[in-house]
């Protein structure tokens, strides 16, 4: 799940994922395979859906709840993580990497998992935790050293941690000349969260607007620049970049994460609600719904938004489908009409 920023910036600790059952019995997974993938596949779309309380309940329904089976410990981490359940999907996380040691994503998500339980630990807690996630994120760079995501939580990671738990620009920058052959648009995008880091913001800049020249899907990386000039509190800047996100993805019909993330800018920036409003309704439109931006989360969002307009009932509205796609979404209970 993404932060309301555009930005992937990772915090020395970011993430975790889904509590363990009770008693783990070994399951035979070879006689129920065809049925058990299905079930997977139906999981991992409610999932990209944002539909986390139909997921929950696939998983569970496998033999034993899929204790053995490291496909479904790691959905159900990424159900509990998009939940904001991070104890819970950092035993699920744990659970999957061990059941499947070899697998790199398994590795990534205990890492994640396991950064956003050190950012709400206590000092002692956070420096051993921290020291985790950076073991597990080089774990899945050396499994598979040419998966660009992984590679990039890599070096956010590297970019974000002190010297002492293995942090550090350099190590950063080693990863975004790796990611420079795998995926240019990543690349600039890391090198810009170098430079901004280090104050260097004629540089930062640049590498953003070097992201959007390469990338395959340009949107996103608009959203990145916009959510810089709100750091820099450029407003016209942040404007123009959103209104050429929205035509990125108009041209290539490929929205992803970018109307979410637009709209997120525009919040934090207090400006133009219905603008964000309209953009988290096109993103809830579309078919290009992904777990980084969770159906349920997007929802209540707009109805916070539809609540700040004026428009009570479009914010009951937006409540209760959120509420209906994750009926024990805290943020969601706690939110006040």
């Amino acid at each position: 799940m993404r932060p309301f920023a555009a930005t992937r910036v990772y915090a020395v600790a970011r993430w975790v994922v889904p509590g363990l059952l009770a008693a783990l019995v070994p399951v035979s997974v070879s006689a129920q395979a065809p049925a058990v993938a299905q079930t997977l596949s139906q999981a991992n779309l409610a999932l990209q859906a944002g539909e986390a309380d139909k997921a929950l309940a696939l998983l569970q329904s496998l033999p034993q709840g899929g204790a053995q089976i490291a496909g479904a410990q790691n959905l159900a981490c990424r159900v509990q993580y998009t939940l904001q359940n991070w104890d819970t999907a950092a035993t699920e996380c744990d659970q999957a990497a061990r059941l499947d040691s070899q697998n790199a994503v398994d590795h990534q998500w205990l890492a994640r998992a396991l950064g956003e339980k050190a950012s709400r630990a206590s000092f002692l807690s956070a420096y051993s935790l921290a020291k985790q996630v950076r073991t597990e994120f080089e774990a899945a760079a050396r499994l598979d050293p040419r998966n660009a995501e992984v590679l990039t939580d890599l070096g956010e990671f590297y970019k974000a941690a002190p010297g002492i738990i293995g942090g550090g620009g350099d190590k950063a920058q080693a990863v975004a000349a790796q990611l420079d052959k795998l995926d240019p648009a990543r690349a600039h995008q890391l090198r810009a969260d170098i430079a901004e880091s280090a104050k260097d913001y004629s540089t930062a800049e640049q590498e953003l607007k070097q992201a959007i020249a390469t990338a395959a899907h340009p949107a996103e990386y608009w959203t990145s620049l916009a959510s810089f000039y709100r750091r820099r509190q450029r407003w016209q800047d942040l404007d123009s970049a959103i209104q050429n996100c929205i035509g990125a993805v108009q041209k290539d019909n490929h929205p992803g994460v970018a109307l979410y993330d637009g709209a997120g800018v525009l919040v934090e920036s207090n400006r133009n609600p219905a603008l964000a409003a309209k953009m988290l309704q096109d993103y809830l439109n579309s078919t290009s719904k992904t777990e980084e931006a969770p159906a349920f989360e997007a929802h209540l969002r707009l109805a916070r938004l539809k609540k700040q307009l004026g428009d009570a009932a479009g914010a009951q509205r937006e409540l209760a489908a959120a509420l209906q796609l994750a009926h024990d979404y805290k943020p969601a209970l706690d939110f006040k009409l």
